[in-house]
């Protein structure tokens, strides 16, 4: 790999260095998704959050790859572009931006994130940076449903 797409695969799993912070660095990485979610849902909607949430994971993948080689360890704690997947897919139900849904849906990615229940945790055991990545979709796939269930609900407005 050239020097160059070594690099790459720096600034992009640590999320722009958001994962290079030496406290919670995953919750740093969640806080670094939130402008381009921004961005996207104000731009172009739901669509636009899907499709870069699907992007982000396919970069990801290579990325948290990369980084864990280098490293040699098996979930760097430097690698957040997981925690920038998993929000991304947690926020794909908000049709219009809201600051409420915002808050649920970063407390509810990182509540799942952190617990890990079943099937998150099982995803870890993954080779290579799917084991990274996977995860943290997993636990978006379940914040995006809660943020269904709050909406049908009538608890959330989004």
């Amino acid at each position: 790999m050239s020097r160059a797409a070594s690099k790459v695969a720096w600034v992009l799993g640590t999320w722009f260095g958001c994962g290079l912070v030496p406290k919670a660095p995953g919750t740093m990485g969640t806080l670094g998704a939130l402008p381009l979610y921004w961005l996207l849902v104000h731009q172009g909607g739901q669509g636009a959050v899907a499709l870069a949430a699907l992007v982000v994971t396919a970069v990801g993948l290579w990325s948290a790859s990369v980084v864990q080689h280098v490293l040699g360890v098996k979930d760097p704690q430097i690698v957040v572009i997981d925690e920038v997947a998993g929000m991304l897919v947690t926020m794909i139900p908000v049709a219009t931006f809201s600051w409420s849904a915002t808050i649920v849906g970063f407390v509810l990615f990182r509540l799942l994130d952190a617990t890990k229940p079943w099937p998150v945790r099982a995803l870890e055991a993954l080779p290579s940076g799917w084991g990274i990545i996977m995860d943290d979709v997993a636990a978006g796939v379940l914040g995006a449903a809660a943020l269904l269930g709050l909406r049908s609900a009538g608890a959330l407005r989004c």
